[in-house]
């Protein structure tokens, strides 16, 4: 289950959503184990009986799969009752017809209503599965977790945001007036409750001010080079996913250097997918940085909550450049 995957009305889980794929194929395939061992009487047979049942589940299994991953939006706006009725007997269709399908010729069809109900009692039980699942982790759980999550970054920004106000206090009054004026304007938009996704144009406007303000501090030592023309900025994201991987970037790749240094990022759409990297150079002694680990762990655990196992964040250090790689879903506000 993702944050925002379930809507109140329907509580069926997200069936294009990969994670919910995995599970429902791992839990049928659970159920399937456990019928197999309820009804074995010698153990010698097992095996055998194991690949026979696989032989059996796995291509309803997949073809029921299929099939609700291309209804998923369709079954999201029926009423709950009848939505889970469509899937209930679906299931059992799509079991009885492989029974058919793959029944020996000269056999009798005997076991075809026996597979129907089988296969209609595992797709409740899935079903029953997700809807326990979704109330463990319910929306205001998860949104208080988020928010907890979101504070842990916070306390860093401001202090070396205050820092860098600082540092030109003295010899430039009017620029530091003018941080605290774009500082306050920051504030007001991570002070908010931040429990949704916001556009990726929102993100990197964020971004774009919180490097105006380290400015001030390194100077011309920081360049950013940006590649995001090819992204679209409509494209919805968790809040305050980049800026922190920003600040990693300066603290590890740019302050313990005494000469310029650019670190890019990219973003472009890719499929169905949007991909962000963020590149950095970085003394090795620096790589592993306790700070570091925790900012990619919040980052992670974050896109966990929004997308399930449809994101993934990856790094690498190599040649003395460290990147950063975010792979996530391109949605858009009411999509």
């Amino acid at each position: 289950m993702s944050i925002r995957q379930n809507p109140q009305t329907t509580r069926l889980p997200d069936f294009g959503n990969l994670g919910v794929m995995l599970r429902s194929l791992l839990a049928v395939n659970l159920l399937a184990l456990c019928a197999a061992l309820a009804r074995n009487v010698e153990l010698a047979r097992l095996p055998r009986e194991l690949v026979e049942l696989a032989a059996a589940i796995e291509p309803p299994l997949i073809a029921c799969v299929a099939l609700l991953y291309a209804s998923g939006k369709w079954l999201s706006r029926l009423p709950y009752g009848v939505a889970l009725a469509s899937v209930a007997t679906a299931s059992a269709l799509v079991a009885a017809l492989f029974q058919v399908l793959l029944n020996p010729p000269g056999q009798p069809l005997a076991a075809s209503p026996r597979a129907a109900l089988w296969g209609a009692g595992a797709a409740l039980a899935i079903l029953l599965y997700f809807d326990l699942r979704n109330r463990a982790f319910s929306p205001a759980l998860a949104e208080a977790r988020l928010m907890a999550l979101t504070a842990r970054i916070r306390p860093h920004f401001l202090f070396n945001s205050l820092n860098a106000v600082l540092g030109v206090i003295r010899s430039d009054p009017r620029r530091a007036e003018q941080a605290l004026e774009e500082l306050s304007d920051l504030f007001r938009v991570l002070m908010g409750e931040n429990k949704d996704l916001v556009t990726l144009k929102e993100e990197f406007a964020l971004c774009r001010q919180y490097l105006e303000l380290e400015n001030l501090r390194l100077g011309d030592r920081l360049h950013v080079a940006w590649d995001v023309e090819a992204c679209p900025t409509d494209a919805q994201v968790p809040p305050l996913m980049l800026q922190p991987l920003l600040e990693n970037a300066v603290y590890h790749g740019v302050e313990p250097s005494p000469e310029p240094v650019t670190v890019t990022l990219r973003a472009a759409l890719e499929g169905e997918e949007i991909s962000i990297a963020l590149s950095n150079p970085y003394p090795s002694e620096h790589a592993q940085h306790a700070g570091n680990r925790m900012a990619l762990d919040n980052i992670r655990e974050r896109l966990m909550l929004f997308y399930d196992l449809e994101a993934r964040l990856e790094t690498e250090a190599e040649a003395g450049v460290f990147r950063v790689t975010i792979r996530l879903p391109y949605r858009r506000e009411g999509a």
